[in-house]
């Protein structure tokens, strides 16, 4: 296989193979988020072309925000069970395919079909569980700092996708836009094919950190087990008031990034008469001060109380919120917003995955993440909903804002009541 022979070369080089499994878990998330960046571009495009409502639009990024999180727990049963590269691969390949079939879309049936479960569907096997499991599986030491880079994959990647798309579809209209992204996707499940392996000890090696190898664990064949085993983890952690904490507080930095600002800043700016790609770019600069932040995240959450990074995290997070409502975006607060947001885009990822790996252990922390970040994305397809709908009855986005930025605030005095032995 070429992995092993690449792993044996990058050995001689004295390189860890879990470099270059994190590099291609890197590239994976962040061609789906080229799925998942499409939305905050669509919106316009299909309004005109089809007579679409935003509340309506905005039912299908709804249901693919629900699944996209839904799908989590059982990605990572899956992943447990038949292994990441086959997984993540029929992930992509679903994800090319239900943005293929939109090329022919003529109703709104077929847009909440495609764009709302097949790319849901698609998009939440190679969710931020995927991140986690390759860190905890391939990593014991840099495990926060591997996080926090694929984190900032998925999410930069979402970000830096939307000017391209917005030109394109500018340009060219949106189906060549994602026929782009559709390329990108074929390319990187042919390099997940050719170099990611499901463990360290599929290539004769330790985690990053350890001496020795780890035995390789025994996979039930049985479909029952396999549908079953994320109930009976839900059915464990939902006893425990650590889960809710982290479930809910998740639900909050959905709300407050993906559903909101990511699907609809385009529509909310150009109310204030900013076009489309003067938004998209403004979301790359967001997209770019986010890598710095979320990698920042995983540094800081190797090293210090992970309670008070998301106590400042999310109250940081939701005063930019309420700043930007009473901005009236002009160029300078829209600026002074991208620095403050962008450096607290998704940073609060790292420090969630370090409190539920050291709370439930590394063995079903992948699972168990997975529910909590079932959480995110409920909490990312009611702002989706909810802000199109203000939009459409309200005819703005302020009181979206204001509802984000406040559930912030409780979300920072809630992760407070954690225990410090789990911090």
């Amino acid at each position: 296989m070429i992995s092993t022979q690449c792993a044996e070369w990058f050995k001689q080089k004295n390189i860890h193979y879990g470099w270059v499994v994190a590099a291609t878990t890197f590239l994976t998330m962040l061609s789906t988020a080229g799925a998942m960046g499409s939305a905050g571009v669509m919106i316009g495009p299909l309004q005109q072309e089809f007579g679409w409502s935003t509340a309506e639009i905005s039912t299908a990024m709804a249901i693919r925000l629900v699944l996209f999180g839904l799908f989590g727990p059982f990605a990572a049963a899956f992943m447990n069970h038949f292994g990441v590269k086959k997984v993540v691969a029929c992930a992509l390949a679903l994800i090319a395919s239900g943005l293929l079939f939109s090329f022919y879309m003529t109703e709104l049936w077929q847009l909440l079909l495609l764009w709302g479960i097949v790319v849901g569907m698609g998009t939440g096997m190679t969710a931020l569980v995927l991140g986690a499991t390759v860190a905890t599986r391939w990593f014991s030491k840099r495990r926060g700092l591997v996080v926090g880079l694929l984190t900032a994959s998925n999410a930069t990647g979402q970000l830096i996708f939307l000017p391209l798309l917005a030109s394109l579809t500018e340009d060219h209209g949106w189906r060549f836009a994602l026929g782009v992204i559709v390329v990108f996707i074929v390319v990187t499940m042919l390099l997940v094919l050719a170099l990611m392996r499901d463990n360290p000890a599929d290539v004769q090696l330790p985690q990053y950190g350890e001496s020795e190898v780890a035995p390789l664990q025994m996979r039930s064949t049985k479909l029952s087990s396999l549908l079953l085993t994320p109930l009976q983890n839900l059915r464990d952690i939902s006893r425990t008031g650590t889960f809710w904490v982290l479930f809910l507080s998740f639900y909050v930095c959905g709300f407050s990034t993906n559903g909101l600002i990511h699907t609809h800043w385009i529509p909310m700016n150009s109310d204030f008469g900013v076009a489309a790609v003067g938004a998209a770019s403004m979301l790359a600069l967001i997209g770019l001060f986010d890598f710095v932040g979320t990698i920042l995240s995983g540094w800081l959450s190797d090293r210090f109380d992970n309670r008070w990074l998301l106590f400042w995290f999310y109250g940081l997070r939701g005063l930019s919120l309420i700043f930007l409502s009473y901005s009236g975006f002009g160029t300078g607060a829209l600026l002074v917003f991208a620095i403050f947001y962008g450096l607290d885009w998704v940073a609060t990822v790292p420090p969630t995955v370090k409190l539920t790996a050291q709370r439930y252990g590394t063995q079903t922390a992948n699972m168990t993440f997975g529910w909590i970040f079932a959480g995110h994305q409920i909490g990312a397809a009611t702002a989706a909903y909810v802000a199109g709908v203000m939009r459409t009855d309200l005819e703005t986005y302020m009181p979206a804002l204001q509802l984000a930025g406040a559930l912030c605030i409780m979300a920072a005095l809630l992760v407070m009541v954690l225990r410090n032995r789990s911090a």
